[in-house]
């Protein structure tokens, strides 16, 4: 507010300065200029009734000439007084017309009202910095939740365009600098409410000071950045940064779980996958021979050392060595879109291939030419750009690596599901075999569509009732939770993935695990299985039946039947 007043003030200093010297010549004239009365006697107008007479001459609305009739003299002055205030009071109107169409007035008001609506704020929300690819897929997806959102973008064509996307909760957008202090806090950062603060921006500097500011204002909120460099991450991680995601580094490591565990890998796209999209497909990447791996950057440098340490050779394309580096053996300098390039590094009996450069259309090509040379190629292929995804995925690659994707998906499940990443974790030290039993058991529940994971709290505010029964000393197994409300003897499409109790993790509780008031729960499953867990552990009557297996009526009228009913029996 400041700003605009200051803003105003500046710009209208010259026209209201023209203004007041109007008014006060002319007040001044009629003062000093003698008039005659009815009787003829020479009389100067007061300094009030000049005030008066000019206030409503100067806006041309013409109440007559007071006290008395004017002379000669007086009223050529008013009429020179007329023109000169018209004219001022034009230029004071064009001032103001052009001040309201101001770029700079319009991005200040705008501002204004931004501050305005955060402060009203009532209900948790994170902060989105950075509203590209990735920002605009996490934005989606979170509001698709019913999760609030708070966006700065230095980009005033992409905060424009949120109006007019068809996003599920309403989310205000400020076209401003993240990395400017007053531009984090009016958007929120140090709100009560505010539970989060994600740095998408293109620069690595930017996402730093980000996460530098979050941490140093608000330092009990989380902070999630992206990075692609291992210099910044660790400077983030420095003063304790919550989550850094570097898509070049999560790719490789899924890579590599895919390797080791492929239905572990699989298990993981499932849980991970956003709700309502369809199951996909195992992938088995060989290791009978030698990967090829056509760009040496940042992806390319993270997917080489993955692939190294599995064991795999490796073979480098790369047609600027000066700027990308070069490997100590097994390189080919090239871009991998000539047959030649690919036949020197031994396409015919390699067993996978990596298109990894920044450009889509390189990558479309090196992947055509390598499966026209060898049919059988394990295909790995780098999505720059999201308005590719239509050409990307006519190749039909066995693996797609959309950085934007791999960091929205991340966070996502970061900020909805955060235990997700400990099951997970914990699922690492487990058998493959593990793995696929349960991967068996999700099919069975949701068939062919990613199911739904939630994290359920059991405190007061969250599933209350189920609470209140624990804490009075009342026991709930694992599979009194699973049981459908309607039919006991059936279960839900339920699974309960991971329990966590304090410092103890529990992975795939037993149906008769007991569970504890202050317990956390991950659950798999369908939408009409928590839709139903969500009425029993709400709802005394329905946790008691689920509970004990007996309906018992609850108005004093049919309690007093119900009793009379089985007195007479």
């Amino acid at each position: 507010m400041e700003n605009i007043v200051f803003l105003i003030l500046r710009r209208m200093r010259q026209p209201l300065l023209t203004l007041l010297l109007v008014y006060a010549i002319s007040i001044l004239g009629l003062t000093l200029i003698p008039g005659r009365d009815a009787d003829g006697n020479v009389w100067y107008m007061t300094f009030f009734h000049a005030f008066y007479f000019v206030s409503y001459m100067a806006t041309t609305i013409g109440f007559g000439e007071i006290p008395y009739a004017f002379s000669d003299a007086q009223r050529l002055w008013v009429s020179l007084a007329l023109y000169a205030s018209v004219i001022a009071w034009i230029y004071a109107f064009g001032t103001i017309l052009a001040l309201v169409q101001d770029r700079v007035f319009q991005e200040a008001i705008a501002e204004n009202r931004f501050a305005r609506r955060i402060r009203r704020m009532r209900e948790p929300f994170h902060l989105v910095c950075g509203y590209g690819e990735t920002g605009t897929a996490l934005v989606k997806s979170l509001t698709g939740r019913g999760q609030h959102v708070v966006v700065i973008d230095i980009d005033a064509t992409r905060t424009n365009i949120i109006q007019l996307q068809d996003l599920r909760e309403f989310v205000p957008a400020l076209h401003g600098d993240a990395a400017i202090t007053r531009h984090l806090q009016e958007a929120g950062l140090q709100h009560p409410c505010c539970a989060g603060v994600v740095a998408l921006t293109d620069s690595n500097e930017v996402n730093l000071k980000i996460a530098l500011t979050a941490k140093l204002l608000n330092p009990k909120i989380k902070v999630i950045c992206r990075a692609d460099s291992h210099d910044v991450e660790a400077n983030m991680a420095s003063f304790g940064t919550d989550y850094i995601v570097d898509p070049f580094d999560t790719f490789a490591g899924q890579l590599a779980v895919a390797l080791q565990a492929p239905c572990l890998h699989l298990l993981q796209r499932w849980l991970t996958g956003r709700e309502g999209s369809s199951l996909s497909e195992p992938v088995y990447p060989p290791q009978d021979s030698h990967w090829i791996v056509c760009g040496y950057g940042r992806f390319g440098k993270a997917i080489c050392a993955r692939l190294k340490n599995e064991g795999i050779r490796v073979v480098v394309v790369e047609a600027k060595p000066e700027l990308a580096g070069r490997p100590a053996e097994d390189f080919v300098a090239g871009r991998g879109t000539e047959a030649n390039t690919l036949q020197e590094a031994g396409v015919e009996h390699a067993a996978g291939l990596v298109a990894g450069t920044d450009n889509d259309a390189n990558n479309l090509s090196i992947v055509m030419t390598a499966r026209a040379l060898n049919p059988e190629l394990f295909v790995v292929v780098r999505q720059n750009q999201n308005d590719n995804h239509d050409i990307i995925a006519a190749v039909d690659a066995d693996m797609v690596m959309h950085p934007s994707a791999i960091i929205a998906d991340k966070i996502r499940v970061l900020l909805a599901t955060p235990m997700l990443y400990e099951f997970m974790s914990l699922a690492l030290y487990q058998e493959d075999s593990w793995a696929c039993e349960l991967a068996s058991r999700v099919t069975a529940l949701v068939r062919e569509e990613v199911p739904t994971i939630r994290e359920w709290l059991l405190v007061p505010g969250e599933n209350g009732v189920l609470h209140e029964f624990l804490s009075h000393g009342g026991a709930f197994a694992v599979r009194d939770l699973l049981r459908d409300p309607w039919q006991r003897e059936d279960g839900l499409n339920a699974i309960v993935l991971l329990v966590r109790r304090r410092n103890d993790r529990i992975l795939l509780p037993d149906p008769d695990t007991a569970l504890k008031s202050g317990d956390r729960l991950l659950l798999c499953g369908d939408r009409t299985a928590f839709t139903r867990m969500h009425w029993t552990v709400s709802h005394r009557h329905t946790l008691d039946y689920v509970k004990t297996g007996e309906d018992r009526p609850q108005s004093w009228i049919w309690r007093a039947w119900y009793r009379r009913r089985r007195y007479s029996g």
